[in-house]
């Protein structure tokens, strides 16, 4: 599979990140360089995707990072593992729907493995966990499609702060709560990332 695989041991700065993805979409466009699969983390920083309302903004104070992938407003921080990617749909099916399957198709099996039931929601975009009687968000998705190369990622919460969530409606569902896989199972998540790039390379096989 012609696909470069990243892991960055230290946080990547966010607007690092954005450049270094549309440059590389610009690369597969143009057929001079590899797609893409980066596992990273990001300080704590709040983005806001296309769809966004302000006043899904809780507290006035926090700075609000504007971004051009799909969605809402969400928080990035330590403990919360990112994959980035820029993949070539021209190569595969041209389903942006499909697509967005496959990713939660990966996520739900990483998580698996790791004995943790999740789902994926037709309604709520993203991937969830039922905690009794309720239904707490794990992992968020977010994507962009420019000439059938999509780009941008999700986001998988492991260890991260849970309380930056409450200077916002995260992804503008405001009846559901964020949570992470420390919180649900109180386990070693190390080897999380190599499982994540194995579940999503064979996916993209398929």
């Amino acid at each position: 599979m012609n696909i470069e695989i990243k892991k960055s041991i230290k946080p990547v700065k966010y607007s690092t990140a954005i450049k270094i993805m549309e440059n590389r979409l610009h690369a597969v466009n143009i057929k001079k360089d590899k797609e893409l699969i980066w596992i990273l983390e990001h300080d704590h920083i709040y983005t806001a995707g296309t769809s966004f309302k302000r006043n899904e903004i809780l507290n006035k104070s926090i700075k609000i990072v504007k971004t051009n992938r799909g969605g809402k407003i969400t928080y990035h921080g330590p403990g919360q593992i990112i994959c980035y990617f820029v993949i070539d749909l021209n190569r595969r099916k041209k389903d942006i729907r499909n697509f967005i399957r496959l990713i939660e198709k990966t996520i739900i099996e990483t998580i698996n493995e790791f004995g943790i039931k999740t789902f994926n929601d037709k309604k709520n975009i993203g991937i969830w966990y039922k905690d009794k009687s309720k239904i707490k968000k794990v992992a968020t998705i977010g994507l962009k499609v420019s000439k059938w190369i999509a780009y941008h990622g999700f986001a998988i919460n492991i260890k991260n702060d849970l309380t930056k969530y409450n200077n916002i409606i995260p992804c503008g569902i405001s009846d559901r709560e964020v949570t992470n896989l420390k919180t649900i199972k109180d386990q070693n998540y190390n080897n999380f990332k190599d499982k994540l790039i194995i579940n999503f390379s064979k996916n993209l096989e398929v």
